[in-house]
């Protein structure tokens, strides 16, 4: 099975601004970043899988690949609880600087932490296992993506932030005999 993790494309958002399970709007720029990713890509066959974040940023890329998406709200991004629309240099230094120090197991207020979201990402990755498809496009975002390869690489939590997720970008793994081969990562 190959698997493409695609993040979305840029948002029309300003710099600094955390929005992680907010629905923002795309880019202008949505269609020419949207050809640019096609041509990344190879032709998929009929019966590939498409996966969708249910925000409005990931399931409009992923609806340019199929007519059939299914969406699952466990692609979301992390859940910045009540920082979601607030601006990072807003958020009072001391408590964002422990949240940075500490994202693995420390939540924004009313938020989920890094581990919230790796139990997700775990979560799918099983349900994954047993998609009868030889190609499946999962649409998604940033700390999903990191999530999920933390957990299908068994990578440390911390460690995943060390990985580069680009708007439009594409990772693909290959799942053969029971074992996970890395292709490529921020493609």
């Amino acid at each position: 099975m190959d698997i493409y993790l695609i993040r979305h494309t840029q948002t029309a958002t300003d710099p600094g601004l955390c929005y992680g399970q907010s629905d923002v709007a795309l880019a202008d720029s949505f269609a020419d970043e949207t050809t640019n990713l096609h041509d990344k890509l190879p032709e998929f066959d009929e019966d590939c899988s498409v996966f969708s974040s249910p925000l409005t940023r990931c399931l409009q890329l992923a609806q340019t690949f199929s007519d059939t998406v299914t969406t699952d709200a466990r692609l979301q991004e992390l859940n910045f609880g009540d920082w979601e629309g607030q601006r990072f240099d807003a958020i009072e230094a001391d408590i964002l600087q422990h949240w940075t120090d500490n994202f693995v197991t420390a939540a924004p207020p009313n938020g989920e932490n890094f581990e919230d979201l790796y139990r997700r990402a775990g979560d799918f990755w099983q349900d994954l296992l047993a998609v009868d498809a030889e190609q499946v496009l999962v649409i998604t975002h940033a700390g999903f993506i990191r999530a999920f390869l933390a957990h299908a690489l068994n990578l440390p939590l911390a460690n995943s932030f060390q990985l580069r997720i680009d708007s439009g970008s594409v990772h693909k793994l290959h799942r053969s005999d029971d074992y996970l081969y890395v292709d490529y990562i921020n493609l």
